[in-house]
């Protein structure tokens, strides 16, 4: 399992939970970030810090946001060699 980022993150990336992240899991995509389902560990650090609730255990995607479960895992598809976000970029 893993946790998704949903609509509140498009056009903010606050990059707090990038940060609180331990395992550097989190992605930037042009709009918003994302959470590389392969390598969360499933452990919520990222959610409390993100400042406007846009992050969701991937069963409790509120159902108005559940196309960002689909974008979230269509984001990695095919893609190798991604640098993980850093909160100075």
């Amino acid at each position: 399992m893993t946790y998704i980022i949903s609509e509140p993150c498009v056009g903010v990336k606050d990059k707090a939970c990038v940060e609180a992240c331990p395992v550097d899991c989190i992605y930037e995509g042009d709009d918003q970030l994302f959470i590389h389902p392969d390598e969360c560990i499933d452990c919520g650090a990222c959610v409390d810090p993100c400042p406007v609730d846009a992050i969701f255990h991937e069963d409790e995607v509120p159902e108005k946001w559940e196309k960002f479960t689909k974008m979230n895992y269509d984001y990695f598809e095919g893609k190798e060699g991604l640098e993980p976000a850093r909160v100075d970029d």
